[in-house]
């Protein structure tokens, strides 16, 4: 198929008008201000400094919006990136990270041109709901040192570092952060679940509950360190503050050496983003009755990731939460994208030295109801309800996430669902004996029948060897309506029985070969082996079957 790109956006400005431009600004400045606080908090637990994420859902979510195959898609940082990042930060270093970054671009704009987008469907639901689950825990993990507040230089990386790391300092336990976190957190929770505190009928109820939560609690918290210099780490003490201008284009200092280390890490941010910004997507379809072109999202994400590095960015992705924030605030085309993404943008060059004393502690409590939200909790209660090699693919893949590497994972439970797959696919391949004496007088040990169904692959080439075993003195009959693949493997194992056949002086009578099967069976010249008959109706196998036995 030829190479096609063409960006939802040129659709969606088809009948364009002045209020469906007003939706789109009302939503993305509403997309705008729910984003600003989770693009410090991603890029902070990423272990970058606060503006790497607002310069990622800058230049990141106008890119998608402007290049991508959704109408109501936002993209930017996602908490599913951190703990890959934080890994990589910490083994290769910032540098290595925007190799890593503009090479998963790369990658996802070959899934593109190769059409690729509508093959991640089909990774299994326990592989995304286990490492979901996994990066979930590992995303509130690292979130206790801040929301606790305590004095730890280095962070490891790994599950058992961080618990070893947590158990060490926590004598340096900070007690008004732990009371911002938990105000915070409080905070969040009862905005989102309609500020019962205030009542149905408090004045302007209902339009505080179109801010968020998580914005409400920054500005409390901020307020509250900035008025009562409140001893906790700030967004300032930590990193200086955030400079209100866009960074200007830098390449990384190229080290083969280390670079080549991040191949496999690259793989798997363009593997995720994939996942993510699909899935996003697909969600987004849902709610708006739309339908999202796969590939052009895949190339757009490419594109951004490419890009975005090379300007102080990170790993870069379709979200959830903004982009049915984006559909609920009413967007009607990409232009909400590209709106938030120049808001965030005045924002910074208007009012980044106001985030000076936003404190981490708050971030923390922010990120920590992102990882709760994010996390598909019901999956482990409902396990006793799923077969057994369900239950193995998601607890394995989970437990590797959380205790070893996200990149071990994701292979470990791709590999278990394959090996899954093949094994059920076996399990349905069958051959049956058929009944002839009503239709054959001969005796029974002369002709045997055999119904096969499924699919004759390699993982049930073994079904031959049953027939092989039990050969009778005259004529062999196959009814093969029932088998729906054959692979090479398949045909090569059918290809030996009727060989086996042939040297006993067994007539072989095939029956009901249709499709794939008979066209596998055709370029493996299986139609042209000696002693056997193919036949297209029972019938007509039955009477060739009588005509061998005489």
């Amino acid at each position: 198929m030829a190479f096609s790109f063409r960006p939802r956006l040129i659709a969606a400005l088809a009948g364009y008008d002045r209020t469906r431009f007003v939706a789109d600004l009302g939503a993305g400045l509403t997309v705008a201000v729910v984003a600003l606080p989770l693009a410090m908090a991603f890029a902070i637990a990423s272990g970058l400094k606060p503006e790497a994420g607002i310069f990622t859902t800058i230049i990141a979510g106008f890119l998608v919006a402007l290049l991508g195959g959704s109408r109501v898609q936002i993209g930017g940082p996602a908490g599913a990136f951190i703990v890959i990042v934080y890994g990589i930060v910490q083994q290769y270093g910032v540098a290595n990270l925007i190799i890593a970054t503009a090479l998963s671009g790369v990658l996802l704009f070959a899934m593109g041109v190769l059409r690729l987008g509508t093959l991640v469907r089909f990774i299994p639901v326990a592989v995304i709901t286990g490492f979901t689950n996994g990066i979930a825990v590992l995303i509130g993990l690292s979130q206790i040192k801040d929301f606790l507040g305590l004095k730890i230089a280095n962070m490891p990386a790994d599950f058992f570092g961080i618990l070893a790391a947590l158990w060490e300092h926590a004598h340096t336990l900070n007690g008004w952060a732990l009371g911002i976190a938990f105000g915070c957190l409080a905070t969040i929770v009862a905005w989102q679940h309609g500020m019962p505190s205030l009542g149905a009928r408090a004045p302007f109820s209902g339009k505080l509950n179109t801010v968020p939560g998580a914005i409400v609690a920054l500005v409390l918290a901020t307020i509250a360190v900035a008025i009562f210099k409140l001893p906790v780490e700030t967004i300032g003490s930590r990193f200086g503050g955030i400079p209100a201008a866009l960074p200007a284009f830098a390449l990384p200092d190229f080290s083969w050496e280390s670079a080549r280390f991040v191949l496999m890490p690259a793989i798997t941010l363009a593997l995720l983003g994939a996942i993510e910004s699909l899935l996003c997507a697909r969600v987004a379809d849902g709610i708006i009755g739309d339908r999202h072109d796969p590939n052009q999202e895949l190339m757009a994400q490419g594109i951004a990731n490419f890009v975005v590095p090379f300007f102080g960015g990170m790993p870069a992705t379709g979200t959830i939460a903004r982009t049915v924030t984006n559909v609920k605030s009413g967007a009607t085309s990409p232009v909400a994208g590209m709106v938030h993404a120049l808001v965030l943008l005045a924002v910074i060059l208007a009012a980044a030295p106001l985030a000076s004393s936003i404190p981490l502690a708050c971030l923390a409590a922010i990120l920590l109801h992102v990882a709760w939200n994010m996390g598909e909790w019901r999956a482990f209660a409902h396990l006793r309800r799923l077969t057994v090699p369900y239950r193995i693919t998601l607890l394995s893949v989970f437990l590797l996430t959380v205790v070893f590497d996200l990149t071990v994972a994701v292979q470990v439970g791709i590999l278990a669902a394959c090996v899954t797959f093949i094994w059920r696919m076996a399990q349905l391949t069958r051959a049956e004996p058929l009944d002839l004496s009503e239709l054959l007088p001969e005796p029974s040990g002369k002709v045997h029948a055999w119904r096969l169904t499924g699919a004759l692959f390699f993982g049930s080439a073994t079904t031959m060897e049953i027939l092989q075993d039990a050969l009778p003195q005259r004529a062999l009959v196959l009814d093969l309506a029932g088998v729906i693949y054959m692979d090479t493997t398949g045909a090569d194992a059918l290809l030996a029985l009727l060989q086996i056949c042939q040297k006993r002086h067994v007539t072989v009578i095939v029956h009901g070969l249709a499709g794939q099967p008979a066209d596998m069976a055709r370029r493996k010249s299986l139609f042209a082996q000696a002693g056997t008959e193919w036949l297209p109706e029972r019938a007509h196998a039955v009477a060739a079957a009588r005509a061998a036995c005489q």
